[in-house]
């Protein structure tokens, strides 16, 4: 069982929204789903860091979530700034078995298992220009990542952590994410958001202050799921 990573897949099937209308998106679905299907298996899981559907009602992504339920392996979906769609893991969880979609999973305040490892996640938030609503946000993330981590370390398991926005970026930082992060020791840090050649170049890739981060947005790798399990495992 392999484990991969792919974020903001940015899916225009439940919306007229495609994203092919920017520089290197042009048949993305297209390429995503010969791609996926190559390289994850179906006992493979694969997390997606949030941006997932265009879709503005959870009802109206049906054909997005089928889309994603026809490829390959387990997926475990998260939240990002765009998914307009998210609702209560309640409503969420129903949404999924009435349309027997027991092939995906949502990341909320819990996490999932992955050998030794625990897949723990949450949004995130940039907080730009320091105005309390999104300090209040920010804050709020912070505790959703703090339980999903506790929960994995009540479990015995190290901490992987997955994010939609980036914790550091240019010369900005999260205090309160990476404050989570480094209280509990974590070593890798997958976040997506960040799109075009540009902003690439800037994003934070590799090791810092003992952690190493990653970018996965889908223009990123080219919308080729990331085989992260050499990663991981050369942790230990």
């Amino acid at each position: 069982m392999s484990l991969f990573v792919i974020a903001d897949l940015h899916l225009p099937f439940s919306v007229n929204k495609p994203m092919d209308i920017f520089d290197g998106w042009d048949n993305y679905a297209e390429r995503l789903k010969h791609n996926w299907q190559h390289c994850v298996k179906q006992n493979d899981i694969v997390v997606l860091p949030g941006d997932f559907s265009w879709a503005m009602k959870l009802e109206d992504a049906y054909d997005d979530f089928k889309f994603l339920s026809g490829l390959n392996g387990i997926k475990i979906l998260s939240k990002g700034n765009h998914d307009y769609w998210w609702n209560t893991v309640g409503k969420m969880e129903k949404f999924l078995k009435s349309n027997d979609f027991d092939d995906i999973f949502i990341l909320h305040n819990n996490c999932y298992s992955y050998g030794r490892f625990g897949i723990c996640g949450t949004r995130g938030w940039i907080s730009e220009n320091g105005e309390y609503t999104d300090k209040k946000i920010l804050l709020r993330e912070a505790q959703r990542l703090e339980t999903s981590i506790a929960l994995a370390e009540s479990k015995d398991l190290e901490p992987l952590v997955f994010l939609h926005y980036p914790p550091i970026y240019l010369d900005g930082e999260n205090k309160e994410i990476l404050d989570v992060l480094k209280r509990h020791n974590v070593k890798e840090c997958f976040y997506g958001h960040i799109h075009g050649k540009k902003k690439h170049m800037y994003a934070v890739k590799g090791k810092r202050d003992g952690i190493n981060y990653h970018l996965v947005s889908s223009d990123f790798l080219q919308f080729m799921p990331l085989n992260i399990t050499k990663i991981v495992q050369n942790d230990e």
